[in-house]
């Protein structure tokens, strides 16, 4: 019997020919709508492969009762919706998609931050709701980027991609991180500082840190009174690292100057949402590895690190390397 393999949402077919062709496939069919948390316990017991996405929750629960289990493939370079503690527990290989969506989402990071700066969200609707009947010399005036001050944190392979793209607009880059990147220091001039220094020194602060024990609810109200009154904070890391309703009256009240945010604390939001009412705000719906060249790459290497692991072999991607051992 061939091993199966669940899939959890709709994925194209040329991006799946190599596993069809080699193990009975069972994938969630409904397009863009998550799998049900109760489908997914269910369908879980019987399969050797899981190929999952940001919005299900890989748990104990979960793993624990599926007895089959050998790789989970995170279709994501983050894996904080799986619980990777109780998968090595059970000897389940877990994967993820690092490295192939560096560059998107580093190009969505700074357009984000382009776009929010110079007011572009609010000068497209100014114009579609009838408003523009003359030029004037203020007019939606925004935020020059060039020759300011970035900070980033959390200087990983995106961050560092965000810096290189900054020296093009001649930026001064300041970064966070929990080690020093010496590299990045030579080969772009960015300069190692601490996170106050950062937050009350940078024009533009640009989250890309992980989500973990250490950087949720990194961003209080606390870190932003420490911002530039005029300073544009970016989120394209995890939601949870900030506290949106401290963002939200520090926009409001303005304690900084905007944001320009990817992620947030309980994806999807709705039109309800509080940031959604400030003009000073734009938001996204978490796509910043989504160009379909990238996300095509994501799903192979996910199929491809599946197929590793249930032909025995050491996959391309490996988050808990220790079961290897």
């Amino acid at each position: 019997m061939k091993p199966i393999i669940l899939i959890t949402r709709k994925l194209p077919d040329a991006a799946i020919k190599d596993l069809k062709n080699q193990y009975h496939i069972d994938m969630w069919e409904e397009e863009d709508v998550p799998i049900p948390r109760e489908i997914l316990l269910e369908k879980s017991k019987n399969v050797d492969a899981l190929l999952t996405m940001i919005t299900e929750k890989i748990d104990e629960e979960l793993i624990a009762n599926a007895k089959q289990l050998k790789v989970i493939a995170n279709c994501a370079v983050g894996y904080d919706n799986v619980d990777v503690e109780t998968a090595t527990k059970y000897g389940v290989a877990v994967c993820n998609t690092p490295d192939v969506l560096t560059d998107t989402t580093a190009d969505l990071t700074f357009a984000l931050l382009m776009v929010t700066a110079r007011r572009m969200i609010e000068a497209e609707k100014y114009i579609q709701n009838g408003q523009w009947k003359s030029w004037s010399p203020f007019l939606l005036a925004g935020k020059d980027i060039h020759h300011k001050t970035l900070g980033i944190v959390g200087m990983g392979k995106i961050g560092s991609k965000v810096a290189k793209r900054a020296k093009g607009f001649d930026m001064n880059i300041l970064y966070h991180n929990r080690t020093r990147k010496i590299e990045v220091e030579e080969e772009i001039g960015a300069k190692y500082c601490s996170f106050e220094e950062l937050l009350r020194t940078a024009d533009f602060v640009v989250c890309l840190a992980p989500l973990t024990p250490e950087t949720e609810g990194m961003f209080q109200k606390e870190q932003f009174n420490m911002m530039k009154k005029d300073a544009i904070f970016i989120n394209v890391g995890r939601g949870p690292i900030v506290n949106e309703q401290d963002l939200y009256e520090a926009v409001k009240n303005g304690v900084i100057g905007g944001a320009g945010l990817d992620v947030f604390e309980k994806e999807p939001i709705d039109e309800t949402h509080p940031l959604l009412t400030l003009p000073n705000v734009v938001a996204l719906p978490h796509i910043g590895s989504s160009s379909v060249e990238t996300r095509m790459r994501m799903i192979q290497l996910s199929c491809s690190n599946i197929d590793q692991i249930l032909k025995e072999k050491i996959p391309h991607t490996l988050v808990n390397k220790q079961i290897m051992l």
